[in-house]
């Protein structure tokens, strides 16, 4: 089987399921597992996949996604130039273990599928919490762009003990001005900035920012990098992200 992935989640769920040998080419952004994707050929940006390129290599399979705005150009070009495609749209948790299920059929490996979905809900033990603190993540500072309820997001935070401020709203992800975030409150603001590396991220961009003084978190300065790659990809190292999250909300139950 030779398999081509556009998104980087699609390309760490392949390798997951133990298929990384079939993969013939991946996206610029699909970095893990690194000695795998290294030697791969790149055939663009997520946004600016190069179609052509893909056709050369005679996928049996490309799989891709419409998790950013743009994808949908990309995915109508594939399928336009008559190749094969499996698309992932999840919007919850639910749907992310679904589709490493997919993809796992699609790669005649269900039973693989079945136990990385497994081990994920081993990992991330539920710790739902009505009370739990209101957690804004962030995919971008400016303008500021947040995961609203119609992302994984609001299910992860909610499995790790913590709130989506916006889990009532309907968007994937939304633009929040200066008195929508002191109205919502969030008591951590966690920085995901999508194709930002985590160690670029910079605190200061939200304790510092016009109008959120009286946001909960940035009084209480807790604001956290949590790399994009753990949170923005829908797939197995989601476990790493709600790892993460659930330790920002034990420090806050127990701050000593």
């Amino acid at each position: 089987m030779r398999i081509v992935s556009h998104t980087a989640s699609n390309t760490e769920i392949v390798c997951a399921l133990g298929m990384g040998h079939a993969l013939v080419g991946v996206d610029a952004d699909s970095d893990h597992p690194p000695e795998t994707v290294a030697p791969l050929p790149k055939l663009g940006r997520d946004l600016d996949f190069e179609t052509q390129a893909v056709r050369a290599l005679a996928p049996d399979v490309v799989l891709s996604s419409l998790t950013v705005p743009g994808h949908e150009k990309v995915v109508e070009g594939l399928r336009a130039a008559g190749l094969p495609v499996y698309v992932a749209d999840p919007i919850s948790l639910h749907d992310v273990f679904a589709d490493i299920r997919a993809i796992a059929e699609l790669l005649e490996v269900p039973e693989r599928g079945e136990r990385v979905v497994a081990d994920m809900h081993v990992a991330m033990p539920e710790r739902t919490d009505p009370a739990g603190p209101r957690i804004a993540v962030e995919w971008w500072p400016k303008p500021v762009i947040v995961a609203a309820g119609a992302s994984w997001i609001t299910d992860l935070v909610a499995r790790a003990g913590g709130r989506n401020p916006w889990a009532e709203r309907t968007d994937k992800s939304c633009t929040v001005e200066p008195e929508e975030a002191r109205t919502m409150a969030p008591e951590i603001v966690v920085m995901s900035w999508c194709g930002v590396a985590e160690a670029n991220y910079r605190a200061r961009h939200v304790l510092e920012r016009e109008g959120w003084g009286e946001v909960p978190a940035v009084r209480e300065r807790r604001v956290h990098p949590i790399t994009e790659a753990h949170l923005g990809r829908p797939g197995p190292r989601l476990v790493e992200g709600y790892r993460r999250i659930a330790a920002l909300v034990d420090a806050v139950r127990d701050p000593a």
